[in-house]
């Protein structure tokens, strides 16, 4: 079985993590931060909004069992890619909506998914803002925030 990894920002991470832990074919989650400056940033620093890093959802998928394609579909209709910096009641660059790419082909498909749903009117009268970036550093959340919603018996969150 081969594994492969995807990062996804996404808003407020505990229920983006519940809902792709909740997909056939995804092996493993974990919720951190990337695409900022601060090397092992804590989830306070995060959250001054000063550093630079998305909470992010990283995870291993099995290519067998689901294809990139398809967590891009899940992605796309867990949260609104069309609010700048916000999901909800979280605001902040924390919460954008990202796609840190692992290799070109996923690169190739998050750009193409995002010109298809353009083109198909998905979100109109609104653009989709998400940004595509090279993956960089994650950095692990604090243990209290994996699988946090689970740990308190929880399902979803606002997301």
């Amino acid at each position: 079985m081969s594994i492969e990894k995807a990062t996804f920002g996404a808003g407020c991470f505990w229920g983006v993590e519940a809902a792709f832990a909740a997909i056939p074919g995804v092996t493993a989650t974990a919720v951190g931060f990337e695409g900022g400056k601060l090397e092992r940033p804590s989830y306070k620093d995060v959250c001054t909004d000063q550093t630079g890093h998305a909470e992010v959802v990283e995870l291993d998928f099995d290519p067998d069992q689901i294809g990139f394609e398809q967590l891009l579909d899940a992605f796309f209709a867990l949260h609104d890619p069309t609010t700048l910096n916000r999901q909800g009641p979280d605001w902040g660059t924390q919460y954008r909506s990202t796609i840190f790419f692992h290799s070109p082909e996923q690169q190739a498909q998050a750009l193409a998914k995002i010109e298809q749903l353009t083109a198909e009117g998905s979100f109109k009268p609104k653009r989709i803002v998400t940004k595509v970036e090279p993956a960089q550093t994650f950095w692990r959340a604090e243990e209290y925030h994996q699988r946090y919603l689970q740990k308190r018996g929880q399902a979803s969150c606002h997301i």
